[in-house]
């Protein structure tokens, strides 16, 4: 498996530094103080494309592959993680769903909007009593003629209050992961609402909601997938949400990386720069070699989607890896910033609030162990 870059993506890269720099590093720590995004950052994501990174060209994207993108989402990653939740999001877990299950009818009216910011989509799974155990969610689809009327409630959704369209996961069925189906909800729809979540410890200025559905009707075309089929549709997404995720990860892990090596050969102790300490080499080192892991276990999950080969075990591998080396590297940037990593004059600390979220969402470190014992012994611990 060949892990060289091509200009192209070098470019893709290069450019996506550069915007960041310019457009979200300058703001973030304001954000983060305010609890609060500029939404103003939404039309210029749109303009250069991100939002519709891999979205077909036919349906107002770029057309990107899946390793161009996760250089992307290393870049904001390293930027703003809050930003990074925006592409993630709208583009990872829904633009990507949509293009895979979706009728042509739904996606020439929603991937173009997703790609032009027109509509951002949030992902509507989470709910009070069901994380880790999507398969008994509570929400419910009922029949009423040609139309359904959905009613439940669901939490921790990204994008939940800036969203245009939900994809709302509920149960039409009987008990279990075959009850469920999935359907396209925009949110100006009666009976949807969403009231920001505030108070967080990371993520502070992304978008996140709960989201009150009672009794919203929609038709039988909104209907994205068979009937039934709304398990396979979440888990699909979260194969490529979990690689999304991943990539900005790993732009935790760098941005760790680069503060630490600036903040070191510039702090002076003992009359010589830490830089020179074996102690906080030692720490470099250990940041450096975990994150080029868990960059190559990214590419390797993004190499096989973009094949079309089956990714499930790899995103898996690369989602919980990443996620867990963001928090340890975030955790000894700290240290090697010593008390300036404790108050954000430094980017280290927001770094570490940031990353704890990452080994929770989108399948927990403990529920990735899972996934991947169940591949290596081909015994379920989920039944």
């Amino acid at each position: 498996m060949d892990f060289s870059l091509t200009s192209e993506q070098e470019l893709i890269r290069a450019s996506a530094r550069e915007f960041c720099e310019r457009e979200i590093v300058p703001h973030a720590r304001d954000w983060d103080r305010d609890e609060e995004l500029d939404r103003g950052l939404v039309p210029k994501l749109a303009a250069t494309g991100y939002l519709g990174a891999t979205i077909a060209e036919e349906y107002g994207g770029m057309g990107l592959d899946t390793v161009s993108y996760t250089l992307l989402m290393e870049e904001l990653g390293r930027a703003d993680s809050s930003v990074r939740g925006i592409v993630s999001v709208n583009l990872g877990l829904v633009g990507k769903t949509i293009a895979k299950w979706g009728t042509e009818e739904q996606k020439r009216e929603w991937l173009p909007q997703l790609a032009s910011g027109e509509a951002l989509g949030c992902y509507a799974l989470t709910e009070p009593g069901s994380g880790s155990d999507p398969a008994n969610l509570v929400t419910r689809a009922e029949r009423d003629g040609d139309d359904w009327l959905l009613s439940g409630t669901k939490i921790f959704i990204t994008l939940g209050s800036w969203a245009g369209l939900a994809l709302v996961f509920a149960r039409s069925g009987g008990e279990g992961a075959r009850g469920l189906t999935c359907f396209l909800v925009p949110t100006s729809t009666p009976g949807f609402s969403a009231s920001p979540i505030k108070g967080k410890l990371g993520l502070r200025a992304q978008d996140t909601a709960e989201l009150i559905i009672d009794g919203v009707r929609v038709s039988d075309s909104s209907r994205l997938g068979a009937e039934g089929d709304g398990f396979k549709v979440a888990m699909s997404a979260l194969d490529n949400g979990r690689i999304s995720l991943a990539a900005g990860c790993v732009g935790i892990a760098q941005g760790c990386l680069d503060a630490c090596v600036k903040y070191a050969g510039e702090r002076r102790q003992f009359g010589k720069t830490i830089s020179s300490f074996q102690l906080v080499q030692e720490l470099l080192a250990d940041m450096a070699v975990e994150l080029e892991a868990a960059r190559l276990l990214t590419w390797r999950a993004a190499l096989l989607a973009d094949s079309g080969e089956r990714h499930t075990l790899e995103s898996s591998v690369a989602k919980y890896y990443a996620s867990e080396v963001s928090v340890r590297a975030a955790n000894a940037a700290v240290q090697v910033h010593g008390g300036y990593g404790y108050v954000d004059e430094y980017p280290v600390g927001k770094y570490l609030r940031d990353a704890r979220v990452t080994t929770l969402y989108e399948g927990t470190s403990q529920i990735q162990k899972l996934i991947i014992g169940r591949a290596l012994t081909g015994e379920s611990a989920f039944s």
